[in-house]
């Protein structure tokens, strides 16, 4: 086999994420499990590495050979769990998206009771893009909270912070009001660990009791109506891409500007032709 085609060829795991199938995680438990097969045999190993995606099929189906990333805006709100099902039968996002979607994967996680932008894609390799903190795209909330705060102790929060033993990066935090004891608090990190927001907050002798995410990198929720999904343009996207690929691009790529987008709606009902008198 020759020097190019080796280059040519990726783990299976990538190529199935980048066709939309699952993330790479969720494709390496469905290759474990069985359900991955190359022209009839079932595969036994990620480490499995092709040129394309001829011959695979997962259960039993063809795959397609990848289309263009797209990427879509979500106003997810409260009460719904970030994953495609829940063991205790709670509502998923998946119960209420809109029909006429092509198969999404999750951008990061919003907790059960977080609400506001949520980014979903078909390509596996874009959610990790965006996901990876070393990419430094940038995450944006507004927080409710009850309790005393200054300034002050939210601007130490640049420098980092520990709780129970993890460490959570630079966050740059702002008091946006206040009404008594109540406030709302602006804030931006990179990072995104698992309620990350929530556990800062609360270390600061805070309760939290909204919280909305209102941001993920150029991408804002802006006024879309809660439980709306729009799809970013191509051209924004590729955008968005190129500047992220450069050297140090997320602070740049978050940066950037974009036109209001469309709603995506669902395909009109196909009509049927008029039955022929007999």
């Amino acid at each position: 086999m020759s020097q190019t085609s080796d280059r040519n060829q990726q783990r299976i795991a990538k190529l199935l994420a980048r066709a939309g199938i699952a993330s790479r995680r969720e494709i390496e438990r469905m290759i474990a499990e069985g359900r991955v097969a190359l022209n009839g045999k079932v595969l036994d190993t990620p480490a499995t590495t092709l040129a394309s995606l001829d011959g695979i099929t997962v259960d039993g189906n063809p795959v397609q050979q990848a289309a263009p990333a797209r990427l879509f805006r979500y106003h997810k709100p409260s009460g719904l769990l970030t994953t495609e099902r829940d063991p205790k039968g709670r509502p998923t996002i998946y119960d209420r998206l809109p029909k006429g979607l092509p198969r999404v994967m999750p951008v990061g996680r919003l907790d059960l009771a977080t609400e506001g932008l949520l980014l979903l894609t078909t390509d596996g390799e874009l959610k990790r893009q965006l996901e990876l903190p070393a990419s430094g795209v940038e995450r944006s909330y507004r927080a409710r909270a009850y309790g005393q705060v200054s300034q002050e102790q939210l601007e130490d929060l640049m420098l980092g912070v520990e709780i129970e033993g993890v460490r959570y990066g630079s966050i740059n935090a702002n008091i946006e009001r206040r009404t008594g004891a109540n406030l709302w608090i602006e804030m931006t990190l990179t990072e995104g660990k698992n309620r990350e927001v929530r556990r800062v907050l609360e270390h600061l002798g805070l309760q939290v009791s909204r919280l909305i995410r209102t941001r993920y990198g150029p991408f804002w929720l802006g006024d879309l109506p809660t439980g709306d999904v729009d799809e970013i343009r191509q051209a924004d996207l590729a955008t968005f891409r190129t500047v992220l690929s450069k050297p140090g691009g997320g602070k740049a790529a978050s940066n950037l500007q974009f036109a209001t987008r469309a709603r995506a709606e669902a395909p009109p009902p196909r009509r049927e032709a008029p039955a022929e008198p007999g």
